[in-house]
């Protein structure tokens, strides 16, 4: 009988030790699942400075334990203090000889040699002037020698074909460059015509102002001790690449009567001319134009005195070159 009541024990207690099994694990599971709840929970609270690490700073996330901040790059960096790279030069000698070197050379072949010279001669006028029943002619022409320093030659004149000349001038000038735009000329001026031949000593400034007009203003003190002045400018308009427009003024004063001369005191002529050239070559424009000149003040009672107009106007033809 005790041999058929134990296996009928074992048969009705495997299903409750079975159940309470299950029972054991699902609360092991439950507390397992509510501690990985705490720690979500946890991750996603702010943590205290005393958390947070030594210095404060937050601690790098999960999976990013030691990570190294990034340098910064561009403009994100700090100023350096790096020595500039050095400066570029025109010798490609450099990049094999040792560059000191080759300056002291340069300097030793400039000394011995000196800086390049240049040379240019000018006619800005060279024209025959058609007036009323009188034509004649008149030149404007320049020639220097130098760089920055020049050796300048001037001279300008006019007369009427047939007779002698009307006036002629010869100037001889140092001209020191100021600044790229304008030069300083001193030197001497020799007249030759009409009256007594008088020599002057010149100052004066040539040069291109704002808006490309090319000026020259000069002071002359005579022998005498008589003081004269001229002023011109003249602006190139471009119709086209070769096509140019060139008005023109002078300006004539004197400080005292000059009656030797025919000169009186103030302004003594004003001229005003409209000249249209072509640039066959940049080295040679045939034009056309036409002049007018105005005698002032004293000036204009000597020309009158001896049966002179005191305006003129003259159709000009003729060439501007250079060399």
């Amino acid at each position: 009988m005790r041999r058929l009541l134990l296996p009928a024990l074992l048969l009705t207690s495997a299903p409750a030790l079975a159940q309470q099994g299950m029972d054991h694990s699902m609360h092991n599971m439950g507390a397992k699942g509510g501690q990985d709840a705490d720690a979500a929970k946890s991750t996603n609270e702010p943590q205290s400075v005393e958390h947070a690490g030594h210095d404060g700073a937050s601690a790098p996330p999960a999976g990013q334990a030691g990570a190294e901040t990034p340098e910064p790059v561009g403009t994100d960096q700090s100023p350096g203090s790096a020595e500039p790279p050095p400066v570029a030069h025109d010798r490609p000698a450099d990049r094999y000889y040792d560059p000191k070197a080759m300056s002291e050379a340069e300097a030793a072949l400039m000394a011995a040699h000196g800086s390049a010279r240049y040379s240019q001669l000018a006619f800005n006028l060279a024209e025959v002037q058609l007036k009323r029943g009188d034509e004649g002619y008149r030149w404007d022409a320049e020639a220097w020698l130098g760089d920055l320093h020049r050796f300048v030659l001037k001279s300008e004149g006019e007369g009427t074909f047939g007779e002698k000349i009307g006036n002629a001038e010869v100037q001889a000038l140092y001209s020191d460059a100021l600044d790229p735009w304008w030069n300083l000329q001193l030197g001497v001026r020799q007249d030759f015509a009409p009256g007594p031949n008088r020599t002057y000593a010149v100052l004066g400034f040539e040069g291109r102002a704002p808006y490309q007009f090319d000026v020259n203003a000069h002071a002359f003190l005579s022998d005498k001790g008589q003081l004269r002045a001229r002023f011109d400018g003249t602006y190139d308009q471009r119709i086209t690449q070769r096509l140019i427009l060139q008005p023109r003024l002078e300006l004539n004063f004197a400080l005292q009567d000059m009656p030797a001369n025919r000169l009186g005191s103030g302004l003594n002529d004003a001229e005003l001319g409209l000249r249209l050239r072509y640039e066959i070559k940049r080295e040679f424009a045939p034009y056309i134009g036409v002049s007018w000149t105005w005698l002032g003040g004293r000036t204009a009672d000597y020309a009158r005195a001896d049966g002179h107009d005191t305006r003129e106007r003259a159709v000009v033809i003729g060439v501007k070159t250079w060399f």
